[in-house]
């Protein structure tokens, strides 16, 4: 689901940096907060734009599909 979050919805979210990003280009990163049963997903370079909710379950799935290629 791609999202564009309103004020309400950026509150209170915590993101931190995958630490599968690129190390090498600061722009160049994924960031990640979780709240209660959503995982959010946003582009580093641009904060207010869309984001990514995945499901806990769904989540897992994506991570472990990646992590396996």
């Amino acid at each position: 689901m791609i999202h564009k979050p309103s004020v309400g919805d950026a509150f209170g979210l915590e993101w931190f940096k995958s630490s599968y990003s690129d190390s090498s280009s600061g722009n160049d990163c994924v960031e990640v907060a979780v709240a209660t049963g959503t995982v959010h997903v946003r582009d580093s370079k641009d904060a207010d734009g869309p984001r990514l909710a995945f499901a806990p379950g769904a989540w897992v799935g994506f991570v472990s599909y990646v992590w396996e290629s």
